[in-house]
């Protein structure tokens, strides 16, 4: 994984985590062990699935950048429809409590995406890539007079 894209996962990971930890902390003190049990699977739930997807749209925009865009929209549709599928599936949980891990799940998502949107306007990414093989200067293609 090239520095940029590790750069831009940890940038959007620590703070994510970091919200994770803090729901860990008041779902305990809300709902006992189950709130926090709920609070961590939320957590990791939000950290594989964004994490997964911000790998896979690194991935699309270096093989096939012209579909980036596209890719970005989809990847968050989906990701945020698996989501609403998680909840489903364990809302009627008995050994962890939903309601933690649904609001957990919902900070988490909206702390990686923040804090995505800040890595990306911070990241200092070049729009055309230089041709480091050739040491030459450009000519100037325009008319000599």
């Amino acid at each position: 994984m090239p520095s940029n894209d590790a750069r831009t996962l940890v940038h959007t990971a620590v703070p994510t985590a970091a919200v994770g930890a803090i729901a860990v902390v008041v779902s305990a003190a809300l709902a006992g062990g189950k709130g926090a049990l709920g609070a961590v699977i939320g957590t990791l739930v939000s950290l594989v699935f964004m994490g997964l997807g911000l790998v896979a749209l690194q991935r699309t925009a270096k093989s096939l950048p012209h579909l980036f865009q596209m890719m970005g929209l989809l990847l968050y549709v989906a990701q945020l429809l698996l989501m609403v599928v998680f909840v489903a599936l364990f809302k009627d949980a008995t050994f962890f409590n939903p309601k933690a891990f649904a609001f957990t799940l919902v900070a988490t998502t909206l702390a990686w995406i923040a804090a995505q949107t800040r890595a990306h306007m911070q990241a200092k990414i070049l729009y055309v890539e230089p041709d480091t093989q050739k040491g030459e200067k450009p000519e100037n293609s325009g008319s000599k007079s």
